[in-house]
């Protein structure tokens, strides 16, 4: 079955997630509205930049030890639809805790050439939960 013409445009430019495209240095290569909604950085500022643009710092050197040897190796230790729950960074230097899945893009050899990450913010839903354990841990200290 054939792709409707602009079907995939049309879902990537109205998703309210994130899409965010990188080669296989980790450059990024396509940023989508909806990441421009939840980190601030509008496609233009974002495209051609590192990741590090969304990665906290003392994230990086983890994060990158992980990138090189999916590139490498192409193999991940995360498998196929496994949804990874990280802080992010944002413009205006704001901490946020994001959900993602990701997929290795592959060159017509097979070979790794970058990676697609479908992310999602979720601070609201990650401050709740740690105030209910907080409050469960009181509740639990005064009994």
């Amino acid at each position: 079955m054939d792709v409707p013409s602009g079907l995939c445009d049309a879902l990537l430019d109205s998703a309210s997630d994130a899409v965010i495209a990188t080669d296989q240095v980790g450059l990024i290569t396509f940023w989508n509205p909806g990441a421009e909604r939840i980190f601030g950085f509008v496609a233009g500022e974002a495209i051609g930049r590192s990741l590090d643009l969304i990665i906290p710092e003392n994230l990086r050197a983890r994060h990158w030890a992980g990138f090189r040897h999916t590139m490498e190796t192409g193999t991940s230790r995360y498998g196929h639809g496994d949804l990874l729950s990280v802080p992010g960074l944002t413009k205006d230097g704001g901490r946020i805790s994001v959900e993602f899945t990701i997929v290795l893009l592959r060159d017509d050899a097979r070979a790794v050439a970058g990676t697609v990450a479908v992310m999602r913010d979720v601070t609201k839903r990650f401050e709740e939960v740690k105030e209910l354990r907080r409050r469960l841990a009181q509740a639990g200290a005064s009994s």
